[in-house]
Order: structure tokens, then sequence, then C-alpha cells
């Protein structure tokens, strides 16, 4: 699960009565080295415990919603996979999307049950064929390496264009329709792959694929300085700011473009290889403040693309994933689908 939804909960947690912890009774004698809650613990002797984000959902040939889905071991000395989905009785080529989960890039994986059930609802809907990335997470290896994992699994996916050996894809995809697709950090992830291939166009090493758009879904950027309503919060900001730096050892804190991509030195939007970009931000989700800076940023850029901007009220961060079935969960994924859909 995304690492931002229920900003309220997440206070309440950190606000535990100080009396309360020391009157508990401690379970295990291990030293905690780092305590990053509330999503996991590292022990002096290396051990990570992860507090969310853990449970797993087997693929299915043949859902009830009609969705086909299976796991792959796509780069075998990386470790890295993905669970691919298509529709049960496909019987043409479809679009392609390669999706990043998030998770603050520490936790969850694409068998997290509640990305297994939304990301079908969003094949079932879209009629696409997908490829969810199981990229490395923080600590265990910290930033880029995510980055790196879902550039290899990019290159992975455009193989498939003369060779590869993923029959689904060589039977399903179309491959004039890619598009990267990701919540939170995985949107984050979207955008700085869709840059290096513009980077890289010089020197293709994505052979003949071409990236038709982005679905960027409460994407995860942040800042060392405020703005709008981070502002209100300093605890939930410092917070905030401690999740980026334990994922990311970086001298440059909240201001690396990896996390910040307006600061000096981060590429430019205008270098975005692509053609079209859906940015969607939750009304009650802090990161919304990032996300519309994002869209009015490119609409102001050089980037030559189609930008839209979709904002639902009154939700949290990643209210799709935790509800998939709900009311305006249904209504996003509606809307993403006809993104997909669209040129």
């Amino acid at each position: 699960m995304s690492p931002f939804f229920h900003l309220g909960c997440k206070l309440k947690f950190l606000r535990r009565n100080k009396h309360e912890n020391e009157m508990e009774t401690p379970t295990d004698t291990k030293v905690v080295l780092h305590d990053v809650p509330p999503y996991l613990k590292v022990y002096e002797d290396g051990t990570v415990e992860r507090l969310l984000g853990v449970e797993t959902v087997q693929p299915t040939l043949d859902s009830d919603i009609g969705v086909s889905s299976k796991d792959v071991l796509i780069l075998p000395v990386r470790g890295v996979s993905a669970r691919l989905y298509r529709p049960a009785n496909h019987h043409k080529k479809y679009p392609l999307v390669v999706y990043f989960h998030g998770g603050a890039f520490c936790i969850s994986t694409p068998a997290d049950p509640k990305y297994h059930d939304m990301l079908s609802k969003l094949v079932k809907e879209a009629q696409i064929i997908l490829v969810s990335v199981d990229y490395r997470r923080a600590p265990e290896n910290p930033l880029p390496m995510a980055y790196e994992d879902s550039w290899a699994a990019l290159q992975w996916v455009a193989s498939h264009m003369e060779h590869g050996s993923e029959n689904w894809l060589k039977e399903c995809a179309d491959f004039d329709r890619v598009y990267l697709a990701g919540d939170s950090a995985g949107a984050n992830i979207s955008h700085h792959l869709t840059i290096k291939a513009g980077l890289q166009s010089q020197n293709p090493s994505l052979g003949k694929l071409k990236i038709v758009g982005i679905l960027m879904v409460h994407p995860y950027f942040w800042g060392k300085e405020p703005i709008g309503v981070e502002a209100e919060n300093p605890m939930f900001k410092s917070v905030v700011d401690k999740w980026w730096e334990f994922v990311c050892p970086s001298d440059l804190g909240c201001d690396d473009p990896w996390i910040n991509p307006f600061v000096i030195g981060a590429p430019s939007l205008e270098g975005l290889a692509c053609g079209k970009i859906l940015i969607c931000v939750a009304g009650n989700d802090i990161l919304r403040e990032r996300g519309r800076l994002y869209y009015e940023s490119l609409v102001k850029s050089a980037w030559k693309g189609q930008a839209q901007f979709l904002e639902t009220e009154g939700e949290d961060h990643v209210f799709h994933i935790i509800d998939s079935g709900s009311e305006k969960a249904l209504e996003l994924i509606k809307k993403c689908a006809e993104f997909l859909n669209k040129g």
C-alpha cells in the first residue's frame, strides 16, 4: 500500500503517548537501528521488518472479472519480476501499460492484494495488457536502484518488439500504444523514465519503442521548502522529509532531483518523451500540491504534449487502491481507462 494514505491515522500514530511507550513490555530484544513509522524497522543485525504492504495474493489465469494474470521473472541477474495482466478472452492487440507500484520505494509489491484488485479492474475497464514491475526496494537496495530496475524492465518490454520470449507480449501488445503508469512513487518513476527516454533519443536503448503517454496517479514529489498545505503541518512535513532521506541517502535531501523535479539541476520537463500526460490528485492528500505544481509547470513549459489534470474531491492518497470497489475509485479507474484508450 502506498505510504501517504490516511494522514490522520499517521499523525495519531506519531503522537503516541510517551508514557504508554515506556510502559510497553518489549517482546523483541533486538536493537532497532532505524524506526521508520509506520512502515518498517531496521535492526542492528541488518534485519528489515516491514509493517505494511507485506500481504500477497497469487495471480489467476481466469479471474471472476475476466482478467488473466501471471508472474514472470524478467531480469534474473537483478532478481526483478513482474505480474502480467491481460483480458481473459483476448482476441486482438491491446494498448500496453508498464505500471510501477507505490509504497515510498520501500514497501509493497505487485502481489499486494490491493494492487492486484485495482489493476485487475483497470485492465478490465480499459481492455489493456499491463506489466506491473516488481523493482527492488529500499533500504536493502537504496535509490536509485528502483529507477535502474524499472528502466531495465522497460528495456525488457521493448525487446519484444523484435524478439523476446514472453508470449503474452508478443501475442497481445500493441507497441504503437505504449504507456507508463504508476501511483505515488510509481508515478515518480514514470516521470523519470520518460525523461530518460528523451535524453537517450540520439542513442536509444529502447530500440523502436515510443512512449505515447504517462498516467500519474497521486504522484510522489516533494521538496525542502513547503508549499500550500504542506506549511500547515510542519510535524508531518518533517516526517515525510525523513522518509525520503531514509530511502535516498543524498547530500541534497528533499531537493534531490529524484524527488523534486523543479530544482536547479533537474532535467527540464520539456524533455519528456511522450505526447500526453494525465495527472490525478486527491483533495485530502498532502501531495496534491506537488501534483498541481507539476501540471502547472508542464503547461507553462516548452513541452509539446497535452496535459490533463483530474482532482477527486474529499479523498485521500491512493484511495482507489485502499478500496478499489468504492464509487469514487471506480470513477477514477474509468477516467484512467478513458485516457489509456484515447489516441
